[in-house]
């Protein structure tokens, strides 16, 4: 490589990084939710799953925060575009697309925030953690329209069939997961009912209709004496 070639590549680099670290970061984010939808569904739920499986969301959800940081910094590099910290962090701040990079800014919140709020689950009320972690659906549909509208790859072919694909995955599990909650909030009557097993009676039960037998015999007999006298 001449020394021409790298003086023409330094000036983009910084923006070849934004564009690769968000389309990695969004793809990171895409497979937590996806991962955290099967968790919550049981689909890997088994006996004999390793337990690291089961920390690979936190530790998806960690990894996207560490390429969106990647993301701001290449933006912040850039000096075809000027992104400063009033545009890289308020909303509708930024001259260039302004509401791209609101939405985009919108998602990178929400993202903190699940984050946070999952590595302190322990310490937070479960209501408080279930309530931020339900905006992973806002912040996954945040982050895709930021794609969309600001991302120079969105006309490219494989980028929309890999975010299609992944919205609609994604649309999939979050039906199968509001099933199986709508299936556990049903109420008992609306429940499909179990039929009743028929079990042998049990020597009490045998017993007393014996004794009941032998009663209605007795009376039977004590009457036919009655009017015979």
């Amino acid at each position: 490589m001449t020394a021409g070639t790298i003086a023409a590549l330094n000036p983009q680099l910084a923006w070849y990084v934004a564009r690769a670290s968000g389309l990695i970061a969004w793809a990171v984010v895409t497979l937590s939710i996806l991962w955290g939808l099967a968790l919550s569904t049981r689909l890997v739920r088994r006996r004999g799953v390793p337990a690291w499986l089961l920390d690979l969301h936190k530790f998806l959800g960690t990894l996207a925060i560490v390429f969106v940081g990647v993301h701001v910094l290449a933006l912040w590099a850039d000096t075809y575009v000027y992104f400063g910290p009033r545009e890289l962090f308020v909303p509708f701040a930024s001259p260039w697309r302004t509401s791209a990079v609101a939405w985009g800014i919108a998602a990178m919140y929400l993202l903190i925030a699940i984050e946070l709020s999952s590595w302190v689950m322990k310490r937070l009320p479960r209501r408080l953690w279930r309530s931020v972690h339900a905006t992973s659906l806002p912040m996954f549909a945040a982050a895709t329209v930021h794609g969309f509208m600001s991302g120079a790859d969105r006309a490219n072919l494989a980028v929309q069939w890999v975010a299609t694909t992944g919205g609609v995955l994604v649309s999939v599990l979050l039906i199968l997961r509001m099933g199986a909650l709508r299936q556990a909030a049903a109420p008992e009557s609306e429940q499909a009912p179990v039929p009743a097993r028929r079990l042998p009676r049990s020597t009490r039960e045998i017993a007393g209709d014996s004794a009941a037998g032998g009663s209605r015999a007795r009376s039977h007999g004590h009457a036919l004496a009655q009017d015979r006298s």
